[in-house]
């Protein structure tokens, strides 16, 4: 069979071979919970980052500056025992612990702005007009962090490799990158994976946070990370995802934007597909409250593999008895965005999962 664009001619049998035989309801594992630590196993032995190594966090913390209804501050920490990570801490005012976001900022193609995709960057006026209009294309004009920390959210959000003050990167050079770690043993999405992981927890252990209610926020690669890291970290009690789910075989097709490389690299964890499909992994994150939206004219993602996705969430939340917990929605006039409309929904149902037990 002769290759079609980026696909080698072989592409279809490869696809063959993928069973995915770890996934519940085809895992021999038949305990849930069994199944779920199974799994999680399974994706952080493809991470190809070692386990977290217990480095202290060591934050700094800048003055605090106001806010609209919110105090601002900029903390430095150490995520790995590789180097220091700046990132914009937004705090309600009032009487703590709050519920908390980790919020996880989109690719884009976008590099001199990371967390001031979804922070205002009060602190550097150079990167401004960049964040205001990406705001603007992307959030319908809004800061997603300022907008969280308005509703009484304490927010934390952090430069991923290759973004703002962390060495950005260019489009043609996301490959090397990608391909030198995998040289040295590592991973570029598997460092992603595991720095989320440490910032969930930095937000657990801080006095000001309700430990029991931290949410993963994202869209975009954000959404990835916010299921992701759901799946992944136990500190992470909810995750709000817009505009990244999708069965493997259904975007390997002729035409995504994944068969270029560059920007699939972030999201890549090799031979995982061996065991798991992309909903398989996120199911893992099963029984929390889980949002995943999804917009109809979105020419990322096509329309059966949402489909076959949300068709493999929705039978994994069904068979913990939590079908309840899982909101699953396409938006089909909307495209790749996440506009004040479907935020003001979101916020709306994440308020309602983070709401304090009574008593």
């Amino acid at each position: 069979m002769p290759a079609t664009g980026d696909l080698p001619g072989f592409h279809t049998a490869l696809k063959d071979e993928l069973t995915f035989p770890l996934a519940w309801g085809t895992s021999p594992v038949r305990d849930f919970g069994a199944w779920r630590r199974t799994a999680r196993a399974v994706v952080e032995e493809h991470l190809l980052v070692g386990r977290q190594d217990g480095t202290p966090y060591a934050p700094e913390f800048t003055a605090r500056s106001d806010g609209d209804g919110y105090t601002r501050e900029l903390v430095t920490l150490s995520l790995t025992r590789h180097g220091r990570v700046r990132g914009a801490l937004l705090t309600p005012r009032g009487a703590g612990p709050f519920p908390a976001v980790l919020l996880l900022h989109d690719h884009g193609s976008r590099f001199d702005i990371g967390k001031e995709k979804c922070v205002r960057p009060w602190y550097d006026d150079t990167r401004l007009a960049s964040a205001e209009e990406w705001a603007d294309r992307c959030f319908g004009g809004r800061f997603v962090g300022d907008e969280l920390a308005r509703r009484g959210y304490v927010v934390f959000c952090a430069d991923a490799l290759g973004w703002g003050d962390r060495e950005p990167l260019v489009y043609e050079r996301q490959q090397a990158l990608a391909s030198t770690l995998y040289h040295l043993g590592s991973s570029l999405a598997g460092l992603h994976a595991r720095e989320d992981q440490r910032a969930a927890a930095f937000l657990a252990g801080l006095d000001r946070v309700d430990a029991r209610r931290i949410a993963a926020v994202g869209f975009s690669m954000g959404g990835y990370r916010a299921w992701q890291a759901a799946a992944l970290s136990d500190d992470i009690a909810a995750a709000v995802s817009v505009c990244w789910m999708t069965g493997l075989k259904e975007m390997m097709v002729p035409g995504n934007n994944t068969l270029r490389g560059q920007s699939a690299f972030h999201m890549l964890h090799p031979g995982l597909a061996r065991h798991l499909d992309i909903p398989d992994v996120a199911g893992i994150a099963a029984p929390k409250p889980m949002l995943f939206f999804h917009g109809g004219l979105d020419a990322l993602f096509t329309a059966d593999g949402v489909r076959v996705a949300y068709d493999r969430l929705r039978a994994v939340w069904r068979a913990c008895g939590a079908e309840e917990r899982l909101r699953l929605k396409t938006w089909p006039e909307r495209g790749h965005v996440f506009d004040a409309v479907m935020q003001d929904e979101a916020y709306a149902w994440l308020g309602s999962v983070t709401a304090a037990a009574p008593g």
